[in-house]
């Protein structure tokens, strides 16, 4: 066997992994670095621009001035000195000025977080809530405008159902809650009640990227009705995805009414075979989430007592407006003022 072959063994794929997570790190490393020295830049520049309108009476036309004076000296960057841009980092300086623990967490996330968060979020708790989400999550501009619309910081606040910290490391148990949300909100389906459960699932399918969206950041789709192999019997998961940052397989079992015990019985045996016969070594126990239409504290308390696998019981709502195909066969209001007088 010659050298070339026998360095290509389990030791040496070990010794490339570390290596390239080292590569990686030192990269987001440098990122940081330049991010935090460009948001303090952009502090410098937004409260030199108030220091100076203050002291010597200027008005909105030094920073027209300054931006052309900017952008005419550093012309590679013509887009981060536009008089916008110059107006975002005064307000940058007044929004954060007073706040000394937002003014440390706002130089982890890019300027284009930070505009979103200023403009979207007034309240200082909440926004201390999506910067330091940003920063844990790695949330890109598209993704923080989701969770701020689905209201995220709300959900923190409410007590999920599950059983996570009974059955996960304490880290994981803590990443697993923030994954997990207490109410899905399907309204991009366009469905009311009733639906069978088989049509739930099939326009979730069909509207997979709206629902990962709702899921939230990590969610990878693996598949619907995944088949699970017994000796000679077969078992489905209505939906089965992986998630990125919990490392983990997270099941998904559909329901049109309330919860019933005997649901977390059913997803108990679904992750026993899903963590025996599909999950890899290196991943993390597998998560069941139970969704159905609502359920009992008490009752979800009850079930999953004694249940040594991660499950959580969520409940969904549907749209409150009418579908499109209904709404399209009824009537406007002008029809049918003109069919009231026509009579």
């Amino acid at each position: 066997m010659s050298k070339k072959e026998a360095i290509v063994k389990p030791d040496y794929l070990q010794f490339l992994k570390e290596i390239k997570e080292k590569i990686v790190f030192a990269r987001i490393t440098a990122y940081r670095g330049l991010n935090r020295g460009l948001i303090k830049l952009y502090w410098e520049i937004g409260k030199n621009i108030v220091e100076k309108q203050e002291k010597f009476g200027w008005g909105k036309s030094i920073v027209e001035k300054l931006s052309h004076d900017l952008r005419q000296e550093f012309s590679a960057t013509k887009k981060g000195y536009s008089a916008q841009n110059l107006w975002y980092m005064r307000q940058f300086y007044l929004e954060y000025r007073d706040f000394s623990n937002l003014q440390q967490l706002v130089g982890e996330i890019p300027w284009g977080q930070n505009l979103v968060i200023m403009s979207r979020v007034k309240n200082n708790r909440e926004r201390e809530f999506y910067i330091r989400r940003t920063i844990q999550f790695c949330w890109s501009r598209d993704v923080l405008i989701h969770q701020i619309e689905a209201e995220a910081h709300k959900q923190i606040k409410i007590k999920k159902m599950h059983n996570f910290p009974k059955t996960l490391p304490v880290h994981l148990a803590e990443q697993a809650d923030l994954a997990m949300k207490d109410t899905y909100t399907l309204d991009f389906l366009d469905v009311a009640e009733p639906i069978l459960e088989r049509e739930l699932e099939r326009k979730l399918i069909i509207n997979l990227k709206n629902f990962i969206t709702e899921l939230g950041l990590g969610f990878c789709f693996i598949g619907s009705q995944y088949p699970l192999r017994l000796k000679d019997k077969e078992y489905h998961i209505d939906l089965l995805f992986f998630h990125r940052h919990l490392h983990c397989l997270v099941a998904f079992d559909l329901k049109i009414g309330e919860f019933k015990s005997e649901y977390a019985g059913k997803m108990n045996f679904y992750l026993n075979l899903l963590d025996d016969l599909v999950r890899l070594p290196e991943e993390n126990p597998s998560i069941g989430i139970v969704l159905c239409k609502n359920r009992d504290r008490l009752e979800v308390e009850y079930a999953l007592r004694g249940i040594r696998k991660p499950i959580g019981v969520s409940k969904y709502r549907l749209t409150k407006k009418l579908p499109k195909k209904l709404t399209k066969s009824l009537p406007t209001p002008e029809e049918l003022k003109k069919g009231i007088e026509s009579e």
